[in-house]
């Protein structure tokens, strides 16, 4: 029958130590996401007065080439400066007015002379005569002035308007959409504010909930709703607390399997003591004393098991990772330092017999030390449980897949299939031996097996008529 198969399990890695600098994520991010706003800004700000600028210098062109365009089309006797007075307008603003009024003005010259012009144009020319839009100085004054050809290809209207009133509507434009801009900015940027103060309130949950956990506390965590991108941050620390919990766990029982078990050895020795105090003779003296030492040598082997088997129990490493990934080494030689000493402090004091088959080599993944351990309880059982003179075999072989095969028989009294399937079980011993024993060297077998993802099968021996066991590595599926 099959006792163990693929387990997992191994020991948590120090976490690294802390950075000795700590920064703030927050602050980090809220000042990466203003200043890319503020550069955004700067640059649609920039974007806006150059554009709203040509937008509206563009608009005023094209009523002054409309302007131009109407006064060249009129005959040159039937121009009436009345009538075109009001564009000499200069900019006022008053009660119910608009607030800019553009100061226009207009000259027609045929060749050198000049025909009309409005009232407050100067007498200088306005342009050099080239048809279209062109800029001009007459005194302190600048102009933008447009020439338009008359019915006679000789005459030559010229409109202009003042450059600094056109600047200053230019200029009131651009300053209104900048000033909603630079509004919208402090708006914008609390909204930001806001929205990642929001989006990091689960980070400042999880640090809540883990300050007000009590000490002893490995529950997960929960959290109403977790973000994606926070969502392995807490798993890892769910799983966390899941391996310190196991480790809790492992301690505690230790501790009360170790204050259990114990507690008989010592009893014991405690006996055998009393009685060599009160021994009347040196012959009960000495076999009183040795019970102590027989005593102590039971409770230095149970402590041993159990210190094997809490490190085993502290690993939850996966155990195919360990098995796939692991470097293989050749674990021939531990195994056969194992046959020798316990033929020669188990075996040999009671005539008994171990016989090893091995390769020359038997390469594996399972680490030299854990192959010494998990066949010195193997043969330890075998030992142990049978009578004196017995003979238990050991052989090792290698599988073609690349696994290993051990089989360990021996000429002991075997056991019932209802025992081999609580083999394994913490402190469970076969009633009726007449062997002393705690129990724990099955406990160790079975966690290496699952650690290494090893199979062991009981079954009786055909050869000795004992116990036969066999550990091989899992087959894939």
């Amino acid at each position: 029958m099959r006792l163990a198969g693929r387990g997992a399990s191994s020991a948590p890695q120090d976490a690294a130590a802390a950075p000795a600098r700590s920064y703030s994520i927050y602050l980090r991010l809220l000042t990466v996401i203003l200043s890319a706003l503020a550069l955004v800004w700067v640059m649609v700000i920039a974007g806006t007065w150059y554009i709203t600028r040509h937008e509206v210098n563009e608009l005023l062109d094209t009523h002054l080439e409309q302007t131009a365009l109407l006064l060249a089309a009129q005959p040159l006797d039937e121009i009436d400066e009345d009538e075109f007075g009001e564009l000499e307008q200069r900019p006022r603003r008053g009660k119910g007015g608009r607030k800019y009024h553009i100061h226009t003005v207009y000259q027609v010259w045929k060749g050198d002379s000049l025909l009309a012009q409005s009232l407050h144009a100067p007498r200088q020319p306005l342009g050099d005569g080239s048809l279209g839009f062109s800029d001009a100085r007459t005194g302190q004054r600048n102009w933008r002035v447009f020439t338009a050809a008359g019915d006679d290809d000789k005459v030559r209207v010229m409109v202009a308007e003042d450059a600094e009133v056109r600047h200053e509507i230019a200029t009131a434009s651009v300053r209104t959409l900048l000033l909603a801009l630079l509004l919208m900015f402090p708006v914008v940027a609390l909204v930001a504010w806001l929205s990642l103060r929001a989006a990091m309130r689960p980070l400042r949950e999880v640090g809540q909930q883990i300050a007000q956990r009590p000490p002893h506390s490995h529950a997960p965590l929960m959290l109403e709703r977790t973000p994606r991108e926070i969502q392995p941050l807490t798993r890892a620390i769910n799983q966390m607390f899941v391996r310190i919990g196991d480790m809790l766990q492992n301690e505690r029982r230790f501790t009360a399997d170790a204050a259990h078990e114990l507690r008989t050895p010592i009893a014991a020795i405690r006996m055998m003591a009393q009685v060599a105090l009160g021994a009347q003779d040196d012959g009960e003296r000495q076999h009183a004393l040795q019970g102590v030492l027989q005593g102590c040598d039971r409770a230095t082997r149970m402590v041993e098991q159990l210190l094997q088997l809490a490190r085993l129990e502290a690993d939850t490493e996966d155990a195919a990772a360990r098995t796939d990934g692991a470097p293989t080494a050749d674990i021939l030689p531990a195994l056969r330092q194992v046959v020798q000493d316990l033929q020669y402090t188990q075996a040999d004091p009671r005539d008994q017999t171990i016989e090893c088959e091995a390769p020359a080599q038997l390469p594996s993944s399972l680490p030299p030390t854990l192959a010494g351990v998990l066949l010195r309880n193997l043969l330890d059982n075998a030992l142990r449980y049978s009578p004196d003179g017995a003979e238990v075999r050991v052989s090792f072989a290698q599988q073609p897949e690349g696994g290993v095969r051990w089989v360990v028989e021996d000429s002991g009294p075997g056991m019932s299939e209802e025992d081999m399937a609580r083999l394994g079980e913490r402190f469970f011993r076969v009633l009726g031996t007449g062997k002393t024993g705690s129990g724990l060297g099955w406990s160790i077998v079975r966690r290496i097996a699952a650690r290494h993802g090893l199979d062991i099968v009981l079954g009786r021996s055909e050869a000795l008529g004992g116990l036969r066991v066999v550990v091989e590595s899992a087959r894939r599926p």
